[in-house]
């Protein structure tokens, strides 16, 4: 009975209703939304990289190591030499690693210099592989092999042809126009930095530097491609190495050794632990929005409080009758609590669709833009925990109109009509 009279009651000021429902219903979608953003770019960050227990590199910092490395962004301060890439592959405890060689791009795109340990070790999310589109791997010195997002906004097929570029800006002033790559492979969407990356042999990066030098082509030393084939064309340095282990045990001990080696400044770091750290700098833009999201929410919830509030001068004769027919004080109370109630999960249902319907429209533009991938389903567990609070947090303003109805006497609300 009581629930019935609060619907009618909502539906008797639909007007009103209907406006302080749809300001909610943007509110909920707004906080839910950046809470599910939040949540589901945290997952695709951290599991930008999984299964490889460290990452060697040239001693700079952590995070940048980490960024060059993995995300491609930035370039490192020194290389590795070849030589101790190879003996630290031999390490007792190292069971395989994976070459990185950076430097160069492709419209945009960096390149990256790899063996086929790399489409045979890389993991990403849950341990999941690198998987073919089309195509296979690269086997020849002027093959590549595609991200998904390179060869869909290039528009690239297998069996074409690209020219690198020297350096890894937007703009480029040098090509390796004489020594062109062939697209052997594409990789299937992963998400991750991969998605954006040409991937070509170490013998290919050795090829189209033969001719180079400090960054500049060496003038009259021109070097046909066919001619770079008979080349020696071991890598003299690489960028970076992932080194997978043979029992995570052995995770301190190997960095710490690497740390100290000898040979050459070199470092090691976890990415899991790296990946943590970089996120926990980016956590203050995470916060900045989820505090607008809960101010929003704050300033709407405290409209439909006051909304309510202006309407018990309207509803002063019906409280009055109300009292009239025997209701009390402790009955009008909670039949505003339940209007409250009605109106915000109203608001959470259709902000839940609302959100459902704005990230199904805009999943294939954060994949496509920011290579994010989200599920457009919004209800996840923790989220769960959030709309209690929003219904907690209703229910509390809606205690200033309930109790202002709960104060309101019998004599006033007939003398004031009469």
């Amino acid at each position: 009975m009581l629930i019935k009279l609060a619907r009618l009651s909502v539906c008797n000021r639909r007007t009103t209703a209907s406006l302080t429902l749809a300001s909610l219903i943007i509110s909920v979608a707004l906080v839910l939304g950046i809470d599910h953003l939040r949540v589901q770019a945290k997952k695709s960050f951290s599991q930008t990289l999984s299964g490889t227990d460290l990452i060697v590199g040239a001693r700079s910092g952590q995070l940048n190591l980490l960024l060059y490395s993995v995300f491609r962004i930035g370039n490192a301060t020194n290389n590795i030499t070849w030589q101790s890439f190879q003996e630290l592959s031999r390490h007792s405890a190292v069971e395989w690693t994976v070459p990185l060689s950076l430097g160069d791009s492709h419209r945009g795109f960096r390149v990256l210099g790899t063996t086929a340990a790399y489409f045979e070790h890389y993991r990403y999310g849950q341990q999941r592989p690198l998987i073919f589109a089309e195509g296979k791997i690269f086997n020849g010195v002027y093959d590549a092999v595609l991200g998904a997002e390179v060869a869909r906004k290039l528009n690239y097929q297998v069996g074409d042809e690209l020219v690198l570029a020297h350096g890894s800006g937007a703009v480029n002033l040098h090509h390796h126009d004489d020594k062109p790559f062939r697209v052997t492979g594409i990789l299937q969407p992963t998400g991750t930095p991969v998605d954006r990356t040409v991937h070509i042999s170490l013998a290919g990066i050795e090829a189209i530097h033969l001719d180079w030098q400090q960054g500049m082509p060496i003038p009259g030393n021109t070097i046909s491609a066919e001619a770079a084939l008979q080349q020696d064309l071991t890598p003299k340095n690489i960028t970076a190495m992932l080194v997978g282990l043979k029992s995570r045990a052995a995770t301190f001990t190997v960095q710490r050794q690497v740390n100290q080696y000898p040979q050459e400044p070199l470092m090691a770091i976890l990415p899991g632990v790296a990946l943590t750290e970089l996120w926990q700098m980016l956590s203050v833009v995470e916060n900045v929005l989820y505090l607008i999201s809960i101010m929003v929410l704050l300033a709407v919830l405290i409209g439909m409080m006051t909304s309510l509030l202006a309407s018990m001068n309207e509803r002063q004769r019906e409280i009055a009758i109300l009292r009239a027919v025997g209701a009390g004080a402790g009955y009008l109370f909670l039949l505003i609590e339940l209007e409250v109630l009605l109106l915000i999960v109203l608001a959470l249902a259709g902000g839940v669709l609302l959100l459902t319907g704005s990230l199904w429209i805009a999943q294939p533009m954060l994949a496509d833009q920011f290579g994010l991938f989200i599920d457009i389903n919004p209800l996840q567990p923790q989220t769960f925990y959030l709309l209690g609070g929003i219904v907690g947090l209703a229910m509390l303003m809606g205690l200033i109109p309930a109790l202002s109805a709960y104060r309101r006497a019998l004599s006033d609300g007939l003398a004031q009509r009469l």
